[in-house]
């Protein structure tokens, strides 16, 4: 027998429960019981607290001063562990438009050391680019745009160890269709970002196995009712994702709610597109190769425009209870369950289920978080932190 976990509430796969008992044997998830199993048990005590799968984050670009695109292993480490700080406990490491030989050299590391990571797990890598147009280029460097390659696709992949994971583009581009079928063929999930769509071209790239919209409402052609546009494509067509980024400076509260009502909570992601100045002070960072200033609570290049954010994802999950858009299921869904879904990944993370890693974080009722534990072991956990860290 195992240890068990006590808490008020728990997140299940199948629903809310609690108080009860959550079984942790050998690093994973077993079942769960209302009453403890024997009195000789060994309990992990978080009452008054609840208890929620690790959190997910399928788009992110930097964090704790470190970049992706700063092909840095030490650097990719940082990021790993700094991903405990904020709940997560799995993620894709996210790269911007660059030159395809910059772009093969850093997945390359990322495939080569993926493994030696010791904190949130790699679950794959999120091309972010270059496949993009110019009028909704965002912090993406135009001067690498180009039309979707199934050649350079099929290098980054041997040269990752065939971990790409997400390539997103935009649909209008020449080749698109082609290359959403091959990519789709294997096993890369194809998103839509950084487009100047109809709502007929993503309908189409949608029909041809794209299946997720990046950062909704941000970098994409608007909705308008004459031409409905990416967004409407987003809110409107069946069977796919949407990413929206959570933090009050990309999308206002009122425009996530009208999403989240259109596309429903089980098909909305949560992301961060969290840059390196995530969990450091307000200054002036770099995105990719641009300068960037952190000011008020959002990135910024020097233009005015958006560039990434410094939002982690229990800030994300927090605020949008708070604002009054999501229950705490919902927001935990849409933070852990959906992101996982949207890529593939949800029979082995993103929901407790046994089987499953024991990775999961303690909130308290007004969604702080409290602890975050991989494999079963406590691995951050607030000065406040109640509770003994256990041993799987």
């Amino acid at each position: 027998m195992g240890q068990f976990v006590f808490a008020d509430m728990f997140f299940l796969e199948d629903g809310v429960a609690g108080p009860g008992y959550l079984e942790i044997k050998d690093g994973k998830f077993g079942s769960y019981y209302v009453t403890l199993p024997s009195e000789s048990a060994d309990v992990i005590n978080h009452a008054g607290k609840w208890i929620a799968p690790g959190l997910v984050d399928t788009h992110i670009h930097g964090f704790k001063n470190h970049d992706i695109m700063d092909n840095d292993f030490e650097g990719l480490k940082g990021i790993s562990e700094g991903m405990l700080s904020c709940g997560v406990t799995s993620f894709l490491p996210t790269t911007l438009t660059s030159s395809p030989e910059i772009l093969n050299e850093v997945v390359t590391m990322i495939g080569e050391n993926y493994t030696k990571v010791q904190g949130a797990k790699i679950k794959g890598i999120f091309l972010e680019g270059p496949f993009f147009t110019e009028k909704h280029k965002g912090a993406q460097n135009t001067k690498y745009f180009c039309d979707p390659s199934i050649d350079m696709l099929e290098i980054w992949q041997r040269n990752s160890n065939h971990f790409i994971k997400k390539i997103a583009l935009a649909p209008e581009r020449k080749g698109a269709l082609e290359f959403i079928e091959h990519a789709v063929n294997q096993q890369v999930t194809v998103a839509l970002a950084h487009s100047n769509a109809t709502y007929a071209e993503a309908k189409y790239a949608v029909e041809k196995g794209a299946s997720i919209f990046v950062h909704t409402f941000n970098g994409m052609s608007g909705l308008h009712h004459r031409e409905p546009g990416m967004v409407g494509a987003a809110m409107n067509l069946p069977e796919v994702f949407a990413e929206i980024i959570c933090d009050g400076h990309h999308v206002d509260p009122v425009a996530a709610n009208i999403l989240m009502n259109a596309r429903g909570r089980q098909e909305t992601v949560m992301v961060t597109d969290c840059m390196m100045a995530g969990g450091m002070p307000e200054g002036r960072y770099q995105l990719g190769e641009f300068p960037v200033e952190v000011k008020n609570g959002a990135a910024r290049l020097e233009t005015g425009s958006l560039a990434g954010s410094i939002l982690q994802l229990k800030e994300a999950v927090k605020n949008v209870v708070d604002w009054g858009i999501a229950a705490p299921e919902e927001a935990i869904y849409m933070a852990s369950t959906a992101p996982a879904k949207s890529i593939g990944i949800d029979g082995e993370c993103g929901m407790i289920a046994t089987g499953y890693a024991a990775d999961f974080i303690v909130l308290t009722p007004e969604m702080e978080l409290i602890a975050t534990y991989l494999d079963g072991i406590c691995r951050f956990h607030v000065n406040d932190f109640s509770g003994k860290e256990g041993e799987s």
